[in-house]
């Protein structure tokens, strides 16, 4: 059984995330063949201050931006 885990910065809707987890799925399916009710996925989101780009935080990115 696939498990399928994705971190992102908070701020999607529900739909985008409901969209995002048809499609991975269908690909996962698709590539890996198997049952797709058998694969499971996680969403994960975090804050700007959470995510870290070149040991700076996305909030404080933006903020000198």
């Amino acid at each position: 059984m696939p498990f399928i885990q994705v971190t992102m910065l908070e701020g999607r809707t529900v739909e985008q995330k409901q969209e995002l987890m048809r499609k991975l799925n269908s690909a996962a399916a698709e590539v890996l063949g198997g049952d797709p009710n058998r694969i499971r996925i996680a969403l994960i989101e975090v804050t700007g201050d959470d995510w870290g780009i070149g040991g700076e935080s996305f909030n404080s990115l933006q903020a000198g931006s």
